[in-house]
């Protein structure tokens, strides 16, 4: 993806120079034609919008007063435009083109399954973007921006000129529309099919709608075939985080910019309607948006930091986020009871000390939340990842150490290796190469890679594992036994555990994985994700009771373990979809789970 260009290179093309309006437009391309696309999702004139935002702001460049304020006023011209073409098109007939006449290079959702091969609850996810409505089609392109690290919340602000407030909340209903839809694509795809629902869309044209979405999701909440659907929908912060816009094709970038012959407009035609002298190539980049378009090169989300996380991982951030089950690693053959344990009942206060304290171990996973930086000091962490190699979306306070991660494959590049040894001396390998939605790499492609993260110089920790890490002939034993044979540098183990028991043998059950993992590579072991979470039954989550208790006995448990360098708790905000494990609300209002952590180390 060509990088975003600083506020020097906005000076320049507002003073005319054609090279710095060249490295503007190529620059920024990518992140208008992902708003609009997404925001417009199925509709041909994708093109045409992206060409008025483009023309606007070429036009009006000469009067942007602040040069830092550019992208947060180049993505509230996308938002106004998107805007203009909903108001132009509402009370025509026809408001979504049918699939069979649609131009396959302007869906993004056709393109995000098939060139990024997604799967399970991404696939899901991006299928739901279909049954949005309309204003939350446009919210969601800016959130999904946010999630990924690519966008701010104040620039959400800023473009959709509403208070924080109310984006937030805004933001909130969106989110839950889209989890309806999610459970909608789920239950059209079941198999065997329910027959209730077979005969009650029996009329239906089989193009999404607001319509139909209340009628199929009224549906599944009321049918026994069908309510499970709701069951086990991984957060979608974590399905988005860490995923960011991919590069523009090669056949269609000269020098940075994207061209192609027989442009729309010549030239001449359109220098003098800007008003500015520049190179055919810019201007076809800018005006043309055929050549991206065209030949299936619209700009789509993939798994980046592949991330941000999304979380990230993410997504997801956060940023990272399984597309199915994990199953509960357990030190031996002992599987997680089946039968569930009485559910004790919440204590109106937890029991814990509220007293941060400054543990060298203790940290915690981070994605997009404003708050992150009072919250981040209340906690006492001594450090925290956001599933990226650049914290620059997110700071922390100056005394919280941020550790950088190579997410996957796609992120094992000159520019994002430099870009995480800036950040500092230890580097997080990949996020759950053993899971298809996560950095989905088989053993030999993360062998093949590894020099270039050793080549940094940096502390290396290896690939973080969704499970199994102790498992002989598993996907980090096999790696950890071909970087042996190759000799490459492995200086600690890094791993991921969720837990679906929440009774207190939680805690035994997570200390003795910690215990078999380090017994068998007798490494130091950061824990970078962990916590409790049932992805495939009910309840999804424990009370706060029971997260407290297994916060206690688990820090306590890693304290006590010299070679338990590092853990993080799964994750620091507690809004929105995460609210039921998150530790914060805000930067100084803890969950009883946040003060049990905050005590915590």
């Amino acid at each position: 993806m060509a990088e975003q260009p600083d506020i020097t290179i906005v000076m320049a093309a507002r003073a005319g120079d054609p090279v710095a309006v060249d490295r503007l437009v190529a620059g920024y391309l990518p992140l208008v034609y992902t708003i609009v696309g997404r925001a417009l999702e199925g509709h041909a004139d994708v093109d045409d919008v992206v060409q008025d935002v483009m023309l606007r702001v070429l036009r009006n460049l000469g009067d942007l007063r602040e040069p830092e304020a550019f992208r947060s006023w180049l993505v509230a011209i996308t938002v106004r435009q998107v805007r203009e073409r909903f108001r132009a098109r509402r009370g025509a007939p026809e408001t979504l083109l049918h699939e069979d006449v649609r131009d396959p290079g302007a869906d993004f959702t056709d393109l995000a399954i098939t060139r990024l091969e997604l799967s399970g609850q991404r696939r899901e996810t991006a299928e739901a973007t279909r049954w949005l409505d309309e204003d939350n089609r446009e919210l969601l392109a800016l959130w999904w921006l946010e999630a990924s690290g690519e966008l701010t919340r104040d620039e959400i602000v800023e473009a959709t000129e509403v208070t924080r407030q109310h984006a937030a909340v805004r933001i909130q209903r969106m989110k839950g529309q889209l989890e309806t839809a999610r459970v909608v694509v789920r239950s059209l795809v079941a198999t065997p099919p329910c027959p209730d629902l077979q005969t009650l869309t029996a009329e239906w044209d089989g193009r999404p709608s607001p319509l139909w979405r209340k009628r199929i999701a009224r549906h599944t909440r009321e049918c026994r075939y069908c309510s499970p659907a709701w069951n086990g929908l991984v957060a979608a912060e974590r399905l988005l985080a860490g995923m960011a816009l991919v590069p523009l094709p090669a056949g269609l970038v000269t020098k940075g910019v994207a061209v192609k012959a027989g442009a729309a407009f010549s030239a001449k035609h359109v220098a003098a309607k800007v008003g500015f002298s520049l190179s055919r190539k810019v201007l076809t980049a800018a005006l043309s948006t055929t050549a991206v378009a065209g030949g299936a090169a619209a700009v789509v989300v993939t798994q980046q930091p592949d991330a941000p996380p999304p979380v990230t991982a993410a997504v997801v951030a956060p940023r990272a986020t399984p597309t199915s089950a994990k199953p509960t690693p357990s030190k031996k053959p002992t599987p997680t009871p089946t039968t569930k344990k009485p559910t004790p009942k919440p204590t109106t206060k937890a029991p814990v000390v509220i007293t941060a304290k400054a543990s060298k171990k203790k940290g915690v996973g981070v994605w997009e939340f404003a708050a992150a930086e009072p919250a981040l000091d209340d906690v006492g962490a001594a450090w925290y990842y956001n599933w990226s190699s650049t914290n620059r979306s997110m700071p922390g306070p100056a005394d919280v150490e941020f550790v950088p991660m190579i997410w996957g494959q796609k992120n094992v590049t000159d520019a994002t290796l430099a870009e995480a040894k800036k950040e500092g001396d230890v580097l997080l390998g990949f996020n759950e190469p053993d899971m298809g939605g996560q950095a989905n790499m088989t053993v030999e492609a993360a062998l093949d890679a590894w020099p270039k993260l050793e080549a940094t110089g940096q502390r290396l920790g290896s690939p973080a594992v969704a499970f199994g890490g102790d498992t002989k002939g598993g996907w980090l034993d096999r790696f950890m036994t071909g970087a042996e044979q190759k000799g490459y540098r492995v200086d600690f183990i890094t791993l991921h555990w969720y837990g679906s028991d929440f009774s207190s043998a939680s805690i035994n059950q997570f200390l003795g994985y910690v215990d078999a993992v380090h017994k068998r590579y007798n490494k130091p072991i950061w824990v970078t994700e962990y916590g409790l979470m049932n992805f495939s039954g009910t309840p999804k989550y424990p009370t706060q009771a029971q997260l407290v208790t297994f916060i206690n006995g688990s820090t306590k448990g890693m304290q006590k373990r010299s070679f338990v360098e590092r853990y993080a708790w799964f994750g620091l905000p507690a809004v929105g979809d995460s609210v039921d494990f998150g530790l914060y609300k805000d930067g100084d209002s803890p969950t009883e789970a946040g003060k049990a952590y905050k005590a915590a180390g």
